[in-house]
């Protein structure tokens, strides 16, 4: 008898628009190139590149277009496949010098200034029926075996992290891993810098390992 194979899963993708202080978001080309990147380099086995989805910077007022791209997805899957499903967001910290993959997200919006749309909530819980703003929530991945894919024969600087902040980073994270708990799936956020602090085809090849870093731990 011959082994199973690696498990089959599809990962889809979200990045962000500009927004203040940062006119160039580094996961908006990232995200928009990515397709092209790995179908070059060769998808990871047993690995489908689902949607790759551009989402704005914005709060309250952002959250149709994230519900409607994961419960399109959802909606054309069966209970097996959207067990195999991840959500993959990346979004920047323009004051880090390393990738973080992100534990977990907390239920309150804080925003240091105005989202895209002009929102800037303070010490709001997100999602108001999950109780107070203490409240957080855990992806179901093994972000340590991730972490340790990445870095055995990788070398990224990458570190795992359990503040993905107050800003809008941590609002989609925690909407995103309240809709995956619900629907079975998988989610997982991951902090990149800025272009200028490392450089934009080494982010690529670390966003393509970390698809193959996923799959290898589901």
């Amino acid at each position: 008898m011959g082994s199973e194979g690696p498990k089959k899963i599809t990962i889809h993708v979200t990045g962000f628009k500009k927004f203040q202080g940062v006119p160039i978001n580094p996961t908006e080309i990232i995200v928009n190139n990515l397709r092209d990147y790995v179908e070059k380099k060769g998808f990871p086995a047993g690995v489908t590149l689902g949607s790759c989805t551009i989402l704005e910077v914005a709060g309250d007022d952002a959250l149709p277009q994230l519900y409607q791209t994961m419960e399109s997805v959802v909606s054309k899957t069966d209970t097996e496949s959207n067990a195999n499903l991840v959500w993959l967001h990346l979004g920047v910290n323009s004051g880090a010098a390393r990738f973080a993959i992100e534990r977990l997200a907390a239920n309150e919006a804080t925003f240091r200034c105005s989202d895209e749309l002009g929102w800037q909530p303070q010490q709001v819980p997100i999602v108001l029926e999950d109780g107070g703003i203490s409240r957080t929530r855990e992806t179901s991945l093994p972000v340590d075996a991730i972490l340790k894919f990445l870095k055995k024969g990788k070398d990224y600087d990458v570190m795992i992290s359990n503040d993905a902040g107050r800003f809008v980073c941590n609002y989609v994270y925690y909407h995103s891993l309240r809709f995956a708990e619900q629907k079975g799936n998988k989610s997982l956020f991951v902090h990149v810098p800025l272009f200028s602090r490392i450089d934009e085809e080494t982010q690529m090849r670390f966003t393509s390992s970390l698809l193959e870093a996923i799959a290898s731990a589901c």
